[in-house]
């Protein structure tokens, strides 16, 4: 269970803070139900991209002048912000990079094209999405490993029955995200971590769909990477970040070469900077950075604690009162959730749903969600998501419902 909220939050004066929710669509006020795919940003962290690009816009590292010492303060400093609130030892755990995937891919790369040979395994899970299965897919096509998969029950968790048979000597990374994109199940990280390192396996959690919305903290987690975008915690996109343990970042050899991530260059060879700045050869997104540690200061004014319970009731009451539509199927945990429900209706596609809606300002997202073995594995092509944040309304969700009873009187 994650902590509870002890203050009491004006979410209605937060939705001011973001000038985008007072656009329209189609002539109608928009309902912005996307936030799984990103999130919408609010003044603090624009006014920080603005205030970069008129008042410190420098390369960062290299330069002597005034203005490369203060974006080069301002970028480090950003790194420390995103270690302080994931709670990791140093901020030499934190590797900026493009986000989620770009992590994961790192990894896979770095990590395992040092560690990971033929025999080995990697386990992964039914319901992870496509950058947190790609990866290890081309991964074990290059070296001879083999995948494992963890299975989804019909109530959309983890089959943890079967953990004990799938998670053997052979694992040398079990990879599984903290919130399913699709269906919105939390997963127990810490226990999945244990049972882990139990067998002598690293672990690697894709927090995607979790680091805007919940306290989170990589020590108490246990893992061993974790992947995250700021895009979807009211950052700036094109900005992530990967956290590994110390020990690990310096096992790890260079993913990219180039500029910035050098200690000295021959013709013949060169020497690499200790993690994290071994990972971020050339020009890093600076201004990505201080707008992610923006978004960072935006989110801990709110309060995690608050934002979790706001944003999983809402999701708990959008899954309810979908049950009222007829033909509807709703996917995912009937109990605690992430801040989103995936559902379809017999009445349409979900890609024609999510036109329909769109045409009376409701942003849905319809499709396969870049999960498409767990859209095969419940037997649909894919389902119309709605996803939440702190800006967004119970009222909002029954517009959500009109809407959507509307468009089965239109499809039948």
């Amino acid at each position: 269970m994650h902590k509870i909220a002890t203050t009491v939050v004006d979410w209605r004066a937060i939705r001011e803070d973001f000038p985008i929710l007072h656009e329209q669509a189609h002539g109608h006020p928009l309902i912005y139900f996307d936030s799984a795919a990103t999130s919408q940003k609010p003044r603090a962290v624009i006014d920080a991209l603005r205030r970069y690009y008129e008042h410190e816009n420098a390369n960062v590292h290299r330069g002597l002048h005034t203005l490369s010492s203060r974006a080069t303060e301002a970028y480090e400093k950003s790194r420390q912000r995103v270690a302080e609130y994931i709670g990791a030892a140093s901020a030499d755990e934190i590797v900026f990079t493009r986000g989620t995937t770009e992590s994961i891919n790192l990894v896979a790369q770095a990590w395992g094209g040092r560690f990971i040979g033929g025999g080995d395994v990697i386990l992964l899970t039914e319901m992870e999405h496509h950058s947190n299965l790609v990866p290890w897919q081309l991964l074990a096509e290059r070296t001879g490993a083999k995948l494992r998969f963890v299975p989804v029950l019909d109530d959309g968790t983890l089959d943890l029955q079967k953990l004990p048979s799938l998670l053997t000597s052979e694992v040398k990374l079990f990879a599984f995200t903290y919130i399913s994109n699709s269906l919105g199940t939390i997963n127990p990280v810490a226990e999945l971590c244990a049972k882990a390192h139990a067998i002598g396996a690293l672990t690697l959690v894709d927090a995607a769909q979790s680091i805007g919305h919940l306290p989170l903290d990589v020590r108490d987690l246990g893992c061993d990477f974790l992947a995250f975008s700021g895009h979807k915690m009211c950052g700036p996109t094109g900005i992530g970040a990967l956290y590994g343990r110390a020990e690990i970042l310096d096992s790890m050899p260079p993913w990219h070469g180039g500029g910035e991530m050098i200690v000295i260059v021959t013709l013949e060879k060169s020497a690499f900077k200790k993690a994290p700045h071994r990972f971020e050869a050339g020009t890093p997104n600076i201004a990505g950075a201080i707008g992610l540690a923006a978004a960072i200061d935006y989110i801990e004014r709110i309060g995690r604690p608050a934002i979790f319970e706001h944003d999983s009731t809402l999701a708990r009451y959008a899954a309810e009162r979908l049950t009222e539509l007829p033909g509807t199927r709703v996917f995912g945990p009937n109990e605690e959730r992430g801040a989103l429900v995936g559902f379809v209706m017999d009445a349409a596609h979900p890609h024609d749903l999510t036109t329909f809606a769109d045409q009376y300002g409701l942003a849905l997202r319809g499709g396969h969600h870049c999960n498409q073995p767990l859209m095969r594995r419940f037997g649909v092509s894919g389902t119309t998501r709605a996803s939440f944040y702190f800006y967004n309304t119970t009222e909002e969700i029954d517009r959500m419902i009109e809407i959507l009873r509307d468009a089965v009187r239109f499809f039948s």
